[in-house]
């Protein structure tokens, strides 16, 4: 005989039992998940494609750019195109991330104010999108690597965590653009802008190398430098940075702390302000 459950939802329990109601709704994490998957380029005409044409076109500009006019160098051995799609590889994550997730919250408007359920489940499924386009570019990498006849070192077996690590970053930076995007629509317009700026302080065109020790600190506050500086140590065997790495992982887990800490307080008032 199936077995039925019952999910009861009592005065002040909800706040008791959110982590837990993540687990229970998983199927929701999911099919949520899937859906944005479908959609997201069900109208286009190259479909999942532009998964691919986004950063290798982003790619090929900063090569000339940076490499052929501004002729900047390079910390490593690898041509200056791989150097490049190893960071736009993280950065294109980390940017659709937050693009999806920040409005993932006003686009299932109508989930929320209907159904109860953790809504940070919404958000963290809207990044898994970005994360299946990050796998698909992935694989222009792997051919890149045979055009270029180069072999990347054995530390890219360590590359899972710089992959999470990114997942973080996004995921913490995201909850918090969220739950302000609910509030305040004006962040609908400004996180465009802030994406398209961070893409000129992340060393994505340019090497970490190139920045003065000086300055070194300020410009590790970017949680996505020691992303960064990790995905070309471990697919191009550049210099690892232990202090980048360290100063990441500090950011990440702040920013982290504090959009979880925020997206809670708020979402009590999302089912209003939405």
């Amino acid at each position: 005989m199936e077995q039925l459950h019952e999910i009861l939802i009592v005065a002040n329990k909800a706040e008791k039992n959110y982590w837990k109601d993540i687990w229970h709704f998983r199927e929701l994490f999911y099919i949520l998940s899937w859906r944005d998957i479908k959609v997201r380029y069900k109208h286009t005409i190259i479909g999942a494609a532009w998964s691919i044409i986004r950063p290798l076109l982003t790619t090929i500009i900063f090569t000339i750019i940076f490499s052929r006019v501004a002729k900047l160098p390079i910390s490593g051995t690898a041509p200056y195109a791989l150097m490049v799609y190893a960071g736009m590889l993280p950065w294109q994550f980390f940017s659709t991330s937050l693009s999806e997730s920040s409005n993932s919250l006003i686009g299932n408007a109508n989930l929320i104010t209907k159904v109860y359920f953790p809504r940070i489940i919404i958000p963290a499924s809207s990044i898994i999108t970005g994360l299946v386009d990050f796998v698909i570019s992935f694989a222009i990498m792997i051919v890149m690597f045979i055009w270029y006849n180069f072999l990347p070192p054995i530390q890219i077996l360590v590359l899972p965590i710089f992959i999470l690590l990114a997942f973080l970053s996004s995921f913490g930076i995201g909850l918090y653009l969220t739950a302000a995007n609910v509030k305040y629509r004006d962040f609908r317009y400004i996180i465009p802008f802030i994406i398209q700026f961070g893409l000129y302080i992340t060393p994505v065109g340019f090497s970490s190398s190139m920045i003065s020790d000086k300055y070194l600190f300020w410009f590790g506050l970017n949680p996505m430098v020691g992303v960064i500086d990790g995905f070309r140590w471990c697919l191009l065997g550049d210099p690892f940075k232990m202090t980048s790495f360290l100063q990441s992982i500090t950011i990440t887990i702040l920013f982290l702390w504090i959009g979880v800490k925020y997206f809670r307080k708020m979402e009590k008032t999302f089912a209003d302000n939405i």
